[in-house]
C-alpha cells in the first residue's frame, strides 16, 4: 500500500501538504489508473460495439474485458448482468423508472429507509409520484441501526421492491443487509443495494448476498469518475424495459416497431465512456493486488483510531455509532457550525466534506445543519490522524 502510488498526496493546499479525509465523497487515482485513462485516448480512442476497423475492434475488446472484469470481482454469475452506467444514481435511476414501469402500480408499496442517500430516495419518490404508490420508510435508531425489529412489519403483500444502503456516507454504518435480502425474499420481494460506500470496505459477493441489484460508483473506488455499474438478475433484466433509447440498444429499427438488444446492450444506449470503464478495471486489477481485506483492516484501524481520540476532545458530538461501522466519522463541536470547522481545517490542508452529504432526512432527524465527515482510505497514515485531531482541537479553540 504506496501512497507514491497517488501523485495528488505529494501536492499542497494553502500552503500545507494535502491531508485528503473526503473519501467517502471520491477516492483518488492511483498513477496506474491515470495512464490506463491517457493511453486509451492516446492509442486506442474509438466508438465500440459498431465499427469493422481495428481500432474500433480493440476498444470493444478492453471494454468487454473490463465487464468480464466487474462480473468476477463482484462474483456475478453472467457478463450480461452487468450494465455499464454513468454511477450510482443513474444504476438507481435506471432501476426504479424500468422496473417500476412494469411492477409497480397504484397503492403499491416500495420500501426504503430513514438513512438513505437522495440518490436512493427521489428516484423512488418520483415513481411513487407517477404511479400513485407509497413510499415507506424503515427508521433508524439514535444509534444509527436500522429498526430491524420493525422490518418485518414492514413489508406487505403491496410492497413491490426494497431498496436499501449497504453503508451508510454519512453515518459509516454498515447495514445487516443479508437478512434484509433473506426476509424480503421470505415474501418473493425484490431488493436492491445501494453499494456505493461498500465497494471500498469490503469484498462484495452479490450471489452470497443473494440481492436483485446491486449499484456502485467508480470514482468511490479508484476509478475515474463517470462511470458506475448495475448488476441485475437476469430474470428481472429480461422483464424491464430499456431506461433510454438511442443507438447500440436496439436490434432493428423501423418507423412502425423497434426491436431491443440482447442484454446487457438493452440498458446501454448510446456511446458510453470506454476510457472510464477501462480506467475501472485498472482500478479493480490496482485493488486486487493488494487485496481488500489488507485494505479493509488498515481502513479499520484507522477508523478505530481516529475515533479514539477525537473522543477525548470536550465539546464533541458524533453522528452514528453503530457497532459495525466503516471509517466515516461525523461529528460536530457542540453550536459550531460545521462549515466552520471545515473552513479552518481546509486551512490547514485537511480536505474533510461538511453539509447533509445528501442525506437531508438525517439532518432533520438529529436536528442539526450538517455534520463534518472525515472519511478514511487505505493510503492515510495514523500521522495524518494526530495531525487532524490537533487542528480539530484548534478550530474549537478558535470559534468556542
Amino acid at each position: 500500500m504506496n501512497r507514491d502510488d497517488f501523485p495528488i498526496l505529494k501536492r499542497t493546499v494553502h500552503n500545507r501538504r494535502l491531508v485528503y479525509f473526503d473519501n467517502a465523497a471520491t477516492t483518488q487515482k492511483p498513477q496506474k489508473v491515470i495512464d490506463a485513462l491517457s493511453f486509451y485516448y492516446a492509442y486506442y480512442n474509438s466508438n465500440i460495439h459498431r465499427g469493422v476497423h481495428g481500432l474500433s475492434q480493440e476498444a470493444t475488446t478492453l471494454f468487454e474485458e473490463a465487464r468480464e472484469c466487474v462480473q468476477k470481482f463482484i462474483h456475478a454469475p453472467s457478463n450480461q448482468e452487468i450494465i455499464f452506467t454513468r454511477g450510482t444514481t443513474e444504476s438507481i435511476n435506471l432501476v426504479a423508472s424500468s422496473f417500476g414501469q412494469v411492477f409497480i402500480n397504484e397503492e403499491d408499496e416500495v420500501l426504503i429507509t430513514e438513512m438513505e442517500h437522495h440518490s436512493n430516495i427521489v428516484p423512488w419518490q418520483l415513481i411513487c409520484e407517477e404511479k400513485k404508490a407509497k413510499l415507506k420508510v424503515l427508521p433508524f435508531n439514535a444509534q444509527g441501526v436500522l429498526c430491524m425489529d420493525l422490518l418485518e412489519s414492514f413489508l406487505t403483500e403491496k410492497t413491490k421492491i426494497v431498496a436499501v444502503n449497504h453503508t451508510s456516507n454519512t453515518l459509516g454504518t454498515i447495514n445487516d443487509i443479508k437478512t434484509i435480502i433473506e426476509k424480503a425474499h421470505s415474501k418473493n420481494i425484490p431488493v436492491l443495494i445501494d453499494g456505493a460506500q461498500a465497494m471500498s470496505h469490503e469484498k462484495i459477493d452479490v450471489q452470497a448476498l443473494d440481492c436483485d441489484f446491486f449499484t456502485f460508483s467508480g470514482h468511490k473506488m479508484y476509478a475515474p469518475m463517470g462511470v458506475g455499474v448495475l448488476y441485475g438478475k437476469e430474470k428481472w433484466l429480461n422483464k424491464m424495459p430499456p431506461y433510454q433509447g438511442g443507438g447500440e440498444m436496439v436490434h432493428q429499427v423501423a418507423f412502425e416497431k423497434t426491436t431491443f438488444n440482447e442484454l446487457p446492450y438493452k440498458f446501454e444506449a448510446g456511446t458510453p465512456s470506454v476510457g472510464d470503464v477501462i480506467g475501472l478495471k485498472t482500478a479493480i486489477e490496482y485493488i486486487e493486488s493488494i487485496s481488500i481485506e489488507k485494505i479493509a483492516a488498515h481502513q479499520q484501524a484507522l477508523y478505530r483510531y481516529a475515533f479514539e481520540k477525537l473522543s477525548q476532545i470536550e465539546e464533541i458530538d458524533f453522528f452514528g455509532v453503530a457497532p459495525h461501522k466503516a471509517a466515516i466519522i461525523s461529528f460536530n463541536l457542540k453550536a459550531i457550525h460545521p462549515f466552520d470547522v471545515g473552513a479552518i481545517l481546509d486551512q490547514m490542508g485537511i480536505a474533510v466534506r461538511t453539509g447533509h452529504h445528501c442525506t437531508q432526512p438525517i439532518m432533520t432527524k438529529f436536528g442539526i445543519p450538517g455534520t463534518v465527515r472525515a472519511s478514511f482510505a487505505f493510503y492515510n497514515t495514523f500521522e495524518e490522524i494526530d495531525f487532524f485531531v490537533e487542528a480539530v482541537k484548534k478550530a474549537k479553540t478558535m470559534l468556542l
